[in-house]
């Protein structure tokens, strides 16, 4: 079985260890899954580095032993030299350790203390934090989700099992792909429309990537380069973005008011070697408590790129007030609160206004929104359309299949921007009609295929027209249609031309006489029937 297989494998015996103790579709699961996960990598991704240091450990036959066993200056002596991205565990942090103590009655308590220690040693490097500046540590105890107390134990024991007989090692030396694969199969149960209603909608890898690559293109010239999502969600938009520009030539910074889109967060940083950026992942509300500002505190911080999969619809007229109070960060207004259905407010629109206000002079970004956006023709949505098409930010947009966002039954486009405003055209693409359809669960979505992602990308960054695909338009055309930007509105429209003779010409015409004059008589005997039938009608008194 390779790595990819046994990695797989794994996930799926802690998950079931977690529905074997009553939590099955239970709240807290993912908090279990995704901790232990994390720590069972971070615990070989030490030893690994280990091993690189110190040839005693590399040569012993099981390491956590050679290293428990080294003399404390020696020990300490190792982890002075460790990188910061790499934990600090002591041998009582080990799994091994853990290993070792399963027969102690109280294994629950030791279990936990173990990950609080982890999780204390390391606060300064492996934590994230809120708007607040409250720090939120790498792991927390788990075995209290179990309701039952006398099962704590066991299922602590449970857990342990299961990650003994694995080892990350072989995973390294994988690239980005392996990990982000992953990462999927880690939280796919967790994540979808149902688990949340703020910025947890899941972003598909494809189209992660497709936005990353056309951001980036093939630049290998960037350093020090910062990027952002201001609805980070799980992080998929901000892990191709890193990968597209090289992990260590970026910084990550991020946030989402979802706490458990925090966490995953954590998990989908340090897998993909971004730890250095875990100190910019805020929990918190972007739109009303905006974490990453100016150093003078007093404006937003700006990026290079952005990117941002924002929630499209929801109730945020408990907030609406604060953010009308902010003209000059709302310039184009805050969505009125509706009589009705409230959780209809576009609160895109908020998400659009913040993204662009984020950039750097030079800087691009690309957003996920509603593609009834495209032609919007008033109120907030009609001012945003309007300003970015008179500005000269927007320089392409990508219209993408139906259901290729879980379930959102929206359609969405991506639509990308550039504030050197150096492009002379936008390229507008309607991919509505690719993809190849799939299951999941009970759920029919649509995947784009590598091959239509290889033309998407190509026909974007070239600016291609290609019939009933995509067009390429200067922004006076854009205008003039009223700054549309739906590519449809400039397909030329194809007339075909039949050449007949005149003997055929009459023929169609007949047949055409012929079947429009038995529509009217169909007509008229059902419009007589029906006269008749209103005659029969009468009035009867109750």
């Amino acid at each position: 079985m390779d790595i990819k297989a046994q990695t797989y494998k794994l996930i799926d015996d802690l998950k079931a260890v977690c529905h074997n103790y009553g939590m099955g579709n239970d709240g807290n699961e993912y908090k279990v899954i995704t901790q232990i996960f994390l720590y069972k990598f971070l615990n070989d991704k030490f030893g690994y580095e280990l091993k690189k240091k110190d040839p005693r450990i590399a040569s012993a036959e099981k390491w956590e032993t050679a290293y428990s066993e080294l003399p404390e200056d020696d020990r300490l002596d190792l982890l002075d030299s460790l990188s910061p991205d790499i934990p600090r565990l002591y041998p009582e942090h080990l799994i091994s350790t853990l290993w070792n103590q399963q027969a102690k009655g109280d294994f629950d308590l030791i279990f936990d203390s173990t990950m609080v220690d982890i999780a204390d040693k390391n606060i300064d490097i492996f934590s994230t934090q809120t708007t607040k500046n409250t720090k939120i540590p790498l792991f927390e105890k788990l075995t209290n989700f179990v309701t039952d107390d006398a099962q704590r134990a066991p299922f602590a024991r449970a857990l342990i099992d299961k990650l003994v007989n694995f080892s990350f090692e072989d995973a390294f030396a994988e690239s980005y792909d392996f990990f982000a694969g992953v990462f999927e199969y880690v939280i796919k149960d967790y994540n979808t429309n149902g688990g949340g209603v703020y910025a947890e909608y899941y972003t598909p890898h494809a189209i992660a990537v497709i936005m990353a690559r056309l951001l980036v293109g093939d630049r290998k010239d960037l350093h020090n380069i910062e990027c952002y999502d201001p609805a980070a969600g799980t992080g998929t938009l901000l892990m191709a973005l890193a990968h597209q520009i090289g992990e260590d030539r970026c910084t990550i910074f991020a946030q989402d008011r979802s706490q458990k889109s925090n966490k995953m967060l954590k998990l989908n940083l340090i897998l993909n070697g971004l730890v250095s950026s875990l100190d910019h992942a805020i929990q918190g509300d972007t739109l009303t408590d905006p974490f990453h500002m100016s150093d003078d505190g007093k404006s937003l911080r700006q990026f290079d790129y952005e990117v941002c999969n924002p929630p499209f619809n929801l109730d945020f007229s408990e907030t609406r007030e604060t953010l009308a109070a902010m003209p000059a960060r709302f310039w184009a207004g805050i969505p009125n609160v509706p009589k009705k259905k409230k959780e209809s407010m576009s609160i895109y629109t908020c998400f659009l206004q913040h993204v662009l206000n984020s950039m750097k002079p030079n800087g691009k970004a690309a957003i996920v929104l509603p593609t009834g956006f495209l032609t919007a023709k008033s109120s907030v949505e009609g001012k945003l359309l309007k300003h970015i098409v008179n500005e000269r930010l927007v320089y392409g947009v990508i219209s993408m299949p139906s259901n290729v966002f879980a379930n959102t039954g929206t359609n969405v486009s991506v639509v990308f921007f550039d504030n050197s405003k150096s492009s002379d055209k936008v390229i507008l693409i309607d991919a509505s009609k690719l993809g190849e359809e799939y299951q999941e669960g009970n759920n029919k979505k649509v995947r784009l295929t590598p091959s239509e992602i290889d033309m998407i990308v190509d026909t974007f960054l070239h600016k291609k027209s290609v019939e009933d695909f995509s067009v390429a338009v200067s922004y006076e055309d854009i205008e003039a249609k009223k700054c549309s930007l739906a590519a449809g509105q400039y397909f030329d429209v194809k007339i075909e031309y039949v050449e007949l003779t005149q003997e055929e010409f009459e023929n169609k015409m007949s047949e055409l006489t012929s079947n429009l004059q038995s529509y009217f008589d169909e007509g008229n005997a059902l419009q007589k029937e029906i006269m008749e039938q209103l005659k029969k009608v009468k009035y009867e008194q109750a």
